[in-house]
């Protein structure tokens, strides 16, 4: 559990859990540093900077079903939240590893999942969207 004298930013978990819950996809924008850096499955690498990542975690949060936080724990600027959903009829358990920057600001969003075929059911929906997404942003450029 959360220990408030270790919480930096005592509002961004409440936030944070508005947000997932409301699937707000334009309140995601403004808890994400510029820069950020997002790590999740079902890609491999990592992907760098604010409208990436929030259209990324967009998707992710219309996509997974019975979206639920059960556990988290927090050091300072450092969280760590255990999640379970369904993709389908996949289920899925993971952990969100959250760093904050100094404005209390997601710099940072590593996403761990299993099983296996709970992330394949997630990349079959969520990779064709972002595929779509990377194309029209890149012919605008």
């Amino acid at each position: 559990m959360s220990n408030p004298q270790r919480d930096a930013h005592p509002d961004f978990l409440p936030e944070w859990h508005r947000i997932v819950a409301e699937r707000d996809v334009d309140g995601l924008g403004r808890i994400l540093a510029d820069d950020v850096s997002l790590g999740v499955p079902p890609y491999w690498g990592r992907m760098q900077g604010r409208d990436i990542a929030q259209h990324l975690l967009g998707v992710i949060i219309h996509t997974i079903e019975g979206f639920t936080y059960h556990r988290e724990w927090q050091d300072e600027r450092e969280l760590a939240l255990e999640f379970t959903g369904r993709v389908g009829e996949r289920d899925l358990q993971g952990i969100d590893l959250i760093t904050l920057d100094k404005k209390g600001r997601v710099q940072n969003l590593d996403v761990l999942m299993r099983p296996v075929n709970g992330i394949l059911a997630l990349r079959e929906i969520v990779a064709p969207q972002m595929a779509a997404y990377l194309a029209e942003r890149d012919q605008g450029r």
